[in-house]
């Protein structure tokens, strides 16, 4: 069920919007024909990643009941820790997939809030800084509102984090829609993006609360591939219950 906003926080006026994690995509989703979730680190860069090879991720929420189990269920490959040597979590084991793999992925904020989308009905799109340009062309081809949800991260008793890297993505894909049609939200994360792209967004990600975290457990070849602006060409939009090219 929707989330019982005020008028004045629904930001009608505009026809790109922008709203942070679970509420904000609720919100969106009751409200927009297109929503864009925004999981740069690491979500739906892996995603980008993934469809990019050809394959299709099934979004699962992280908690709630067995991903692997309903994964086999439904005929789609599950994902391994992302520690491990197989498909995960982690862009960089996704850059080798093989053409036509159907992976399920969790993840506690971007695959769970495109979960959330999906039961709505909106169009839904995985996008980040890799894709940016793609995904905000392919929003546009949607007729209606657009809405941007940075998922952001969780502290340990579950509340929302603000994370630096989901703002610059949903800017990233901001500045190549139409500038008159931003909502001051939408505005001020395309200020951000310009500010973090001059001066360089790969170091700018690494130094982020959540690319230090990922540089300090291994995994700073992710974090160059979330970096990577406007390198695909791809849309992953929600299709039949899996996200596409």
């Amino acid at each position: 069920m929707p989330i019982d906003a005020r008028p004045e926080h629904r930001q009608r006026a505009y026809r790109v919007r922008l709203e942070w994690g679970r509420e904000g995509a609720e919100l969106l989703a009751a409200e927009c024909a297109a929503v864009i979730v925004v999981d740069v680190l690491s979500f739906c860069t892996a995603v980008d990643v993934a469809v990019g090879r050809g394959a299709a991720i099934l979004p699962q929420r992280w908690s709630g009941g067995d991903p692997a189990t309903e994964a086999r269920a439904l005929g789609v490959q599950p994902a391994g820790p992302r520690h491990g040597s197989g498909p995960s979590l982690r862009p960089s084991s996704l850059v080798d997939l093989t053409p036509g793999t159907r992976l399920g992925l969790p993840s506690p904020n971007g695959a769970t809030l495109c979960a959330t989308v999906a039961a709505t009905g909106a169009a839904l799109f995985a996008g980040c800084l890799r894709n940016a340009s793609a995904t905000a062309a392919a929003a546009l081809a949607v007729d209606g509102p657009i809405g941007l949800v940075p998922a952001g991260e969780r502290w340990p008793g579950g509340t929302l984090r603000v994370a630096v890297e989901d703002v610059l993505g949903a800017g990233a894909i901001a500045a190549a829609l139409p500038a008159a049609d931003l909502s001051p939200e939408a505005e001020l994360a395309v200020a951000q993006f310009v500010a973090a792209r001059d001066k360089g967004l790969a170091a700018v990600l690494a130094a982020t609360a959540s690319g230090r975290e990922l540089v300090a457990d291994g995994y700073a070849a992710d974090v160059t591939l979330a970096a990577a602006l406007d390198t695909s060409v791809i849309a992953p939009r929600l299709q039949g219950g899996l996200l596409r090219a």
